[in-house]
């Protein structure tokens, strides 16, 4: 993440009752968000979420059927909106450059702002420095890789030097590798210059990569908004859950609450999690695959030692390939996935069919009471 450990700084970017509207379906309904001064914002979202409509409101580009923008502190109007736009810089999914060479490609906003040669100059060698792309200043754009030319779609962005930038699926196209090199670069050039960013994303691991904060958008609706560690550890309903990866959401009910650990039952089977939820009500148990460990079932029916205090025999009933581990699904007297190692996967010797022993800690559940007429 970029954020430099200080308290929250002002708003840079606000928006209020936010609509927009087309063919008069409503696409994005945003009350309330705000970027505040030197953070990077992640918002992310599936495809058709209004992600991009909501990037094309905040950077004054796309006017909303209702609501107001202003930009630190100043509201966007008809009148100012274009002085407004002259403190922001936009990278897209796409690179959009220019047929001619990659240092004039990263000089034109500059070209048109009016900056002198002799700065203009200075500014588009610092940035295809920063940017890893200095010793291509002479190469045509139209030659460029991906890589390549989404790395000069940002140094000219940042020779800028705007007060905001905006990122919508600027690495989407690129190839894992790539896409985490330019990434890092990214990084290391927000943390340099404090630029206010907003990016939108549907790849979880970017925004946890660039998000101080990250927002989750669903059906054009921005349904949560926090720190990392709350939006991915503590969802607030079911399908954010399911965005941000958690793969076990079972319906369940308290029954008993002791100290602040709620026992929760699930079909047959009682689970303890670290909740303060009253008895009796209706939840969503949640649980993240990376937090489940699989234990080889023992012959003598005693279940394996562990700190963990939900323990739970079960078949594999499926094994495959997940995020550079095995994804192991599970029968616990209800559906369990888990990640595990390809390596521990071997040493288990688990297969589809096998009986093996998930556990879990009460601090790794998260429950969420039932809301009415939403997952």
């Amino acid at each position: 993440m970029i954020g430099s450990g200080k308290g929250p700084g002002q708003p840079m970017l606000e928006a209020w009752g936010v609509e927009v509207r087309r063919g008069g379906a409503l696409t994005l309904c945003v009350p309330r968000i705000e970027v505040r001064r030197g953070e990077a914002l992640a918002v992310m979202g599936p495809n058709g979420a209004g992600k991009s409509t909501l990037l094309l409101v905040l950077s004054l580009l796309l006017k909303p059927t209702s609501g107001s923008v202003s930009v630190a502190g100043e509201l966007a109007t008809a009148a100012n909106a274009l002085r407004l736009r002259r403190r922001m810089a936009v990278v897209f999914q796409e690179p959009l450059l220019l047929d001619t060479s990659v240092a004039r490609n990263v000089a034109t906003g500059l070209e048109l702002r009016g900056v002198a040669r002799a700065e203009r100059d200075a500014r588009v060698a610092k940035w295809l420095d920063a940017f890893g792309i200095a010793h291509l200043a002479k190469r045509a754009a139209r030659s460029l890789s991906g890589g390549e030319a989404q790395r000069t779609s940002l140094a000219r962005a940042f020779a800028l030097e705007p007060e905001v930038i905006f990122l919508d699926e600027p690495f989407s196209a690129l190839d894992a590798p790539t896409r985490a090199a330019v990434t890092a670069d990214l990084v290391a050039a927000l943390r340099r210059t404090r630029t206010t960013a907003l990016l939108v994303t549907h790849d979880r691991d970017e925004a946890l990569s660039l998000g101080d904060r990250v927002g989750v958008l669903l059906g054009g609706q921005l349904r949560q908004l926090g720190p990392p560690e709350e939006v991915f550890g503590a969802p607030v309903d079911a399908e954010v859950a399911e965005f941000v990866g958690v793969e076990t959401i079972v319906d369940g009910v308290v029954v008993a609450q002791v100290d602040g650990v709620a026992q929760v039952q699930v079909g047959g089977v009682a689970l303890e999690v670290a909740s303060p939820l009253a008895v009796g009500t209706a939840v969503h148990l949640c649980l993240r695959p990376e937090d489940v460990t699989i234990h080889p079932a023992r012959l003598d029916g005693e279940p394996p030692r562990s700190s963990a205090r939900n323990r739970l025999a079960g078949l594999v009933t499926g094994m495959s390939p997940w995020n550079g581990q095995v994804r192991v699904a599970l029968d616990c007297g209800f559906p369990l996935a888990a990640a595990i190692t390809r390596r521990s996967a071997g040493d288990l010797g688990l297969a589809v069919g096998a009986p093996a022993v998930a556990s879990f800690k009460a601090t790794a559940a998260h429950l969420i009471p039932h809301s009415p007429g939403r997952r």
